[in-house]
């Protein structure tokens, strides 16, 4: 646990230093009669994680948290399976835009996650794994304006309904 603790704190600040350094290609300020600028929050937030890591470090070192003081292994074989259950659904949900569009990658990981690993009800997972996704649609493609991936053209029938209804 002691070297997971600052292995992950390490590699997240790796991560936060490089995310800062690219939001630095557009304005990290506020723009007069704009607001604030394209990097703004991705810098400043990045800026956070920094320094959430480097308090992590310092707990580590100081041996303050129970994980800098514990001996034990950083994952027994449940959190090994966890893993591999819930990264190989992101994998799935990844490879699976291109095919069924962002929304229905989105409910069928909704469906996997809540019905097979949360072992809720039929019912609760089909309301959330088709609600969801809807309102995610009239969200960025309504609201938002944000034209998310339609996936293949048999998925096109579902966006056909979903623009008539939207315009």
């Amino acid at each position: 646990m002691r070297r997971g603790e600052i292995s992950l704190a390490g590699l997240l600040a790796l991560f936060s230093i490089y995310l800062m350094w690219k939001a630095t290609e557009l304005p990290i300020g506020y723009i007069r009669g704009q607001g604030p600028g394209g990097g703004f929050w991705p810098f400043w937030l990045s800026a956070v994680m920094l320094l959430s890591c480097i308090a992590i470090a310092i707990n580590w070192w100081r041996g303050t948290s129970p994980a800098s003081q514990s001996d034990e292994p950083l994952m027994d074989d449940f959190g090994w399976r966890t893993i591999f259950l819930v990264g190989g659904g992101v994998v799935a949900f990844v490879a699976l835009i291109s095919v069924v569009s962002m929304y229905g990658a989105i409910a069928l990981f909704l469906l996997y996650y809540l019905r097979f690993l949360g072992r809720h009800s039929w019912w609760l997972t089909l309301l959330i794994a088709i609600g969801l996704p809807i309102v995610l649609f009239f969200f960025f493609e309504g609201a938002m304006m944000i034209s998310m991936p339609q996936g293949m053209p048999f998925t096109q029938p579902f966006f056909d309904v979903m623009y008539d209804i939207l315009y």
